[in-house]
């Protein structure tokens, strides 16, 4: 006779997520008209003026976005942070040099940045090149920062393990205490940096999914050419 199968393993308990993961709702908001062909011509106009329509619609922090790196060996890494400035000459954020952005964009200048604002539907992607500013530029950043901020740079060895809270407590109060004698201290490594962009792509939603894909493609000798794209 042969021997009845084995029962499968009890599953844990996360085992129901892709179902509520599929429940829960999507575009579950007033998602606002996007007309592409009255578009302007300048992405950072359309950039501003979608950033003023989030503000207005109650979007927390909408100037959180996510930036892309890979490293020397391709691979890929993503975390928030803020979008410090938007003109003609590219997107900006600010790291220190000396962490792990800063050496994926050492070894590798290219990144992608990423904002998704939920309550309005829209999403905004950028893609480009990244370079550092030049050192008074940095440094005008890192002052304009807060003095928790600036400790918090200032206390170094970012992403690199640490033995226990009591020990990071003592290094971020130390760095407090160099902050406060002298707030006009800089750190070295902090650094502002800009995304020249290949591409800007602004997407908005559709709740029958026909949703609005648009982007600016930097055209040769300056200047933007605009497509759009299926969803």
């Amino acid at each position: 006779m042969t021997p009845a199968p084995a029962p499968p393993p009890e599953r844990p308990a996360h085992s129901g997520l892709r179902a509520r993961l599929r429940a829960l709702p999507v575009f579950a908001t007033a998602i606002p008209r996007f007309d592409p062909d009255a578009a302007p011509d300048d992405p950072v106009e359309l950039f501003a003026s979608w950033l003023d329509h989030a503000v207005a619609a109650g979007v927390a922090e909408p100037h959180v976005v996510n930036l892309a790196t890979v490293d020397a060996e391709g691979r890929p890494s993503s975390r928030f942070l803020l979008l410090k400035d938007v003109d003609a000459d590219g997107w900006r954020f600010a790291s220190t040099s000396a962490g792990p952005k800063g050496a994926e964009l050492a070894a590798n200048p290219h990144a992608a940045l990423a904002f998704y604002w939920s309550r309005v539907a829209r999403q905004v992607r950028v893609r480009g090149t990244v370079a550092p500013e030049d050192p008074r530029r940095c440094a005008a950043d890192f002052l304009a920062r807060s003095p928790a901020a600036r400790a918090e740079a200032l206390a170094g060895g970012q992403s690199t393990p640490v033995a226990s809270r009591a020990e990071l407590a003592e290094a971020t109060a130390a760095a407090r205490a160099r902050v406060a004698a002298d707030p006009g201290l800089v750190d070295p490594h902090w650094t502002l940096y800009t995304l020249r962009p290949e591409y800007v792509e602004f997407w908005q939603a559709d709740r029958d999914r026909a949703h609005i894909r648009l982007r600016y493609t930097a055209a040769t000798g300056g200047g933007w050419t605009r497509s759009l794209l299926r969803p």
